[in-house]
């Protein structure tokens, strides 16, 4: 069968387009707002971009042409910090997806513990084994949109923070132990599992 886009509903796009782009990292984006609320929730269009220098990208939807809070902070503050979702973490990384009110601190709502940033001032997730300090360089509006659209954001990543229970030797990472998590569609998630290894030709 095939879709053309401009011809079913965007709910119709979405399912489509989150099913078959699978397993998707979560990027956990914790912000400040102008007034200093800390703000945090998860992204599932999110990835690396680049490595010189690095820079990692995530996507918010703008539902009824509104703002996402975590949106609204970071064009207003220029930082954010990208927090890496693990196994033993995922339930109260679901819990910071909620619609709540700007005022409310979602660390505090999901009882984490809120981990000083080095560079930026938003806070990183303590139990978070990896997070990402970033410094907004792009952002950008998907065009021709029905419903709000989307916003592409772009950070240059300024402090990488590791645990160091989860590095190897010569910066490689053991995947035992970093237990990452992965958005599927609807309500699911993933965990790591049968990897297969092929060399580069």
């Amino acid at each position: 069968m095939q879709f053309n886009p401009d011809e079913i509903s965007p709910a119709a796009t979405y399912k489509l387009l989150t099913g078959a782009v699978i397993p998707r990292p979560i990027g956990w984006i914790s912000s400040l707002s102008a007034e200093n609320v800390p703000n945090l929730a998860p992204f599932s269009y999110f990835n690396a971009v680049g490595e010189d220098p690095p820079h990692v990208m995530f996507s918010t939807v703008r539902t009824n042409n509104h703002n996402k809070d975590t949106l609204n902070n970071v064009l207003e503050t220029g930082e954010f910090v990208v927090n890496l979702v693990t196994e033993d973490i995922a339930e109260r990384m679901n819990l910071t997806s909620q619609a709540v009110d700007p005022s409310v601190d979602e660390f505090e709502f999901a009882k984490l513990t809120k981990a000083p940033s080095t560079i930026v001032k938003p806070f990183r997730v303590a139990e978070s084994p990896v997070q990402f300090e970033c410094k907004l360089v792009h952002h950008y509006q998907l065009e021709n949109h029905s419903n709000g659209g989307a916003v592409i954001m772009i950070g240059r990543i300024v402090m990488f923070h590791f645990d160091p229970e989860i590095l190897l030797d010569n910066y490689k990472i053991n995947i035992e132990k970093y237990r990452p998590v992965a958005r599927l569609a609807g309500s699911n998630y993933a965990r790591l599992g049968e990897i297969f290894t092929h060399k580069r030709l």
